[in-house]
């Protein structure tokens, strides 16, 4: 119990917060959480504990939502984008232990900022999802995610660009972290960077994520696609500057 109550303090309530609009974003838009709570979360933890900490949570909320979506998943683009993320994940793992802590920080929020960016152009990806295009960005995700826990950006580019409704996107993007953040856990358990000071912390924050998440994927079935596009936009342009000009 000392243990535990040692790690409840500013810094713990801070990231609580984070974690509960977190996951309101992730229930209501089926993405962007780890993009919301990463460029912050590394100034608070560091690197290595953010990732567990983000995995371990997101982990439990994707079983969360999977029956509600799973019926809408497109699992011939969702399987081969997973497999190779996996794949790439070792990659992602040394540059995790071996990169700069306040340069990986900066780089995940120049990431999230500028893939929100790019979207909010209204630049869409005009080719087909087929299998060269979708092992491309299971491999530059999968890299990434083992890296800063941020393996979404190329997944969103890929999938909201596309001309698919957001029921789709959101089903797509719930079985994309299904199949990849069971992977990284296994990975850095076997390494052993599953340590009790994020597990305890991930447990400590995931009661605030997953009542989020519960009111955000309210939220979204009396939201429309264009609020649906706008809201997730602009909070990633918010969390992704704060993280480059702090």
């Amino acid at each position: 119990m000392q243990s535990i109550l040692s790690l409840i303090d500013v810094t713990l309530l801070a990231a609580a917060l984070i974690a509960f609009v977190a996951g309101l974003m992730r229930g209501f838009a089926g993405v962007g959480s780890g993009m919301l709570m990463a460029p912050i979360y590394v100034l608070l933890f560091g690197p290595v504990q953010t990732v567990v900490i983000i995995v371990l949570i997101e982990i439990v909320v994707t079983a969360q939502l999977m029956p509600g979506v799973i019926r809408n998943i497109d699992w011939r683009v969702i399987g081969t984008m997973g497999v190779t993320a996996v794949l790439f994940m070792p990659l992602g793992n040394w540059l995790l232990v071996n990169v700069n802590t306040d340069a990986m920080a900066r780089a995940v929020a120049a990431i999230v900022l500028a893939f929100a960016l790019v979207l909010l152009t209204g630049w869409r990806y005009a080719g087909e999802k087929n299998a060269p295009a979708s092992i491309a960005v299971g491999a530059i995700s999968g890299a990434m995610m083992a890296a800063t826990s941020l393996g979404n950006p190329p997944v969103m580019l890929y999938l909201l660009s596309s001309r698919d409704s957001a029921a789709v996107n959101r089903a797509n993007f719930t079985g994309y972290f299904a199949i990849t953040l069971t992977a990284l856990i296994l990975w850095m358990a076997a390494r052993g960077q599953i340590t009790p000071a994020p597990l305890t912390r991930a447990g400590l924050l995931l009661p605030f994520f997953m009542l989020a998440a519960y009111l955000g994927a309210r939220l979204f079935r009396k939201s429309s696609e264009g609020v649906y596009r706008h809201v997730t936009l602009g909070l990633l342009i918010c969390v992704g500057a704060f993280g480059v000009l702090r």
